[in-house]
């Protein structure tokens, strides 16, 4: 009974760590994008739609990004894409807050 309640709690302790593994937040843009994107092109309209307060913000859209404020106490820095305002963690690129509009 003793050894089944450990393999039971050993199993359980590495199960929980699959789960609780962060996604992959990294995916990038279509192949299509990409390609106006090294163009220099603009991207297309409604992409901000696809952004939310809680997601990571891919390299693609980093990249474009101008730096409006560099990181506070929090590490919370501010960009901006093609008009729209984004505060985000700087390490992670977490998005904390989406601002339309220019500052």
């Amino acid at each position: 009974m003793k050894t089944f309640m450990i393999v039971l709690c050993t199993s359980t302790l590495m199960f929980s760590q699959l789960v609780m593994a962060k996604p992959d937040h990294d995916k990038g843009l279509p192949p299509g994008l990409e390609k106006k994107l090294e163009k220099g092109q603009p991207l297309p309209p409604g992409w901000q739609k696809k952004l939310s307060a809680g997601q990571y913000l891919s390299d693609d859209y980093y990249r474009r990004s101008t730096l409006l404020k560099k990181p506070n106490a929090d590490g919370i820095i501010t960009i901006q894409i093609e008009g729209t305002v984004i505060e985000l963690f700087h390490h992670t690129r977490e998005i904390v807050r989406i601002l339309d509009g220019k500052r």
